[in-house]
């Protein structure tokens, strides 16, 4: 497996998997407009992401944040926010 600037040649890009979850949206939607879309997916990316960041890092938040590459006062701020303690 080579891994080059975080990615991982094996690996779908996750935009793949973003964009593909927003045609869905839209097709619920059926022809209605969506409104605050920005604030709403990047607040149904953000848990799962700490969350599977956490997992990954055994619950290491000096290691977590590194992942996500943000301080550990900012993941501590974001895990707050989300409930996840």
């Amino acid at each position: 497996m080579t891994c080059r600037h975080g990615r991982c040649a094996c690996a779908p890009p996750l935009s793949d998997a973003v964009r593909i979850s927003l045609e869905h949206y839209f097709q619920a939607l059926d022809g209605h407009e969506p409104s605050d879309l920005y604030r709403l997916v990047l607040a149904e990316v953000e848990r799962p992401l700490l969350e599977a960041v956490l997992i990954q890092c055994r619950g290491n938040q000096c290691r977590a944040a590194s992942y996500l590459g943000i301080s550990r006062g900012t993941l501590r701020k974001k895990l707050l926010d989300h409930g996840l303690n």
